[in-house]
């Protein structure tokens, strides 16, 4: 039985060849992901901004503009409608409520679904949350700093496991991964809430498991080639280790897709993160931190005192 092959054993592709087209596209990108953050914004969820949200189904699809007339008639606050999911259902937030207790809470929530149960004969209550300001703020501050450790703690340990340039290469292109995600879900405005950061931390994860695996083998040909031009080391290592890239990527991405169609919509957002991540992440690690190794100025030849302890252990043997 023949073994399945995504990649031939022969691939042989110059990727260092397109190293500033990939540099200028990956700049382009980064720039355009931070302007639609600035001037899109973040669809924060309740987590983030502290809140009432509602979300109702509908029996058949609404009229935004009805139901948003009709929730700001009954004196809860200002409401902010979004559909998402399916046409028929809708996610109403609302500003928390004065009284922080749950009685406050859920007397709102029953004033709201009464007046739209009347209006809309078979709309019912699907889902509610209610998050606090100050329970907001820390999830927020704490998502934040959970993200930015994450990637201090993965640049420290490329330093400390290969040179200098390995964890600054990995940092810049995990960084790319992480405002390709953000610009997504600011051109998109899915709800960004601590579900995304979870599948942030994840994708995170995924981009270093990769990018460490081809340092690696980076590292390896280095010692085993140590006259070979830098970018002919980088070309043979990313093309030895693309069948396990792309075989991984593929197997994710299987996986992915069936939950994003079969999910549903509360899965939708922590989905589509994570598939967005796994292209970019892909991506960056063949063409964006390995590349950028030539630009730090890495070197195959090992520096002198390095290279005469490695002459004298192959004169000398492995000890028995």
């Amino acid at each position: 039985m023949r073994l399945l092959k995504l990649v031939p054993d022969d691939t042989n592709i110059d990727f260092v060849r397109l190293r500033v087209w990939a540099f200028g596209l990956t700049l382009a990108l980064s720039l355009a992901a931070l302007a639609l953050v600035a001037v899109n914004r973040l669809n924060l969820g309740v987590d983030f901004v502290g809140g009432l949200m509602i979300e109702e189904k509908f029996a058949t699809t609404p009229d935004v503009d009805r139901v948003r007339t009709l929730v700001d008639s009954l004196g809860v606050g200002q409401a902010t409608l979004q559909q998402f999911g399916d046409p028929n259902t809708v996610s109403i937030r609302l500003p928390t409520p004065e009284s922080t207790d749950e009685g406050a809470t859920n007397a709102v929530v029953q004033k709201v679904q009464r007046a739209l149960s009347q209006e809309f004969p078979g709309a019912r209550l699907s889902k509610q949350d209610a998050v606090s300001g100050k329970v907001s703020n820390e999830l927020l501050w704490r998502g934040g700093l959970a993200v930015g450790l994450a990637i201090l703690g993965i640049g420290l340990f490329a330093v400390l496991r290969f040179e200098w340039q390995f964890g600054v290469s990995t940092i810049v292109a995990i960084v790319h991964d992480l405002l390709m995600t953000l610009g997504f879900f600011a051109l998109t405005q899915l709800e960004f809430d601590l579900n995304i950061v979870a599948a942030v931390l994840t994708i995170v994860s995924y981009s270093i498991n990769d990018k460490i695996v081809i340092d690696d083998r980076i590292r390896e040909n280095m010692r085993r080639y140590r006259k070979m031009e830098m970018r002919d080391i980088i070309n043979l290592s990313v093309n030895e280790t693309l069948p396990r890239t792309v075989m991984t990527s593929v197997t994710i991405l299987l996986a992915l897709t069936a939950m994003l169609i079969l999910g549903g919509h509360v899965l939708r957002g922590f989905t589509a993160a994570m598939i967005l991540g796994i292209i970019v992440g892909t991506y960056s690690s063949i063409y964006v931190s390995s590349s950028l190794l030539i630009t730090l100025g890495l070197r195959a030849e090992p520096n002198e005192r390095a290279a005469s302890a490695m002459d004298n252990a192959e004169r000398v043997g492995p000890r028995k």
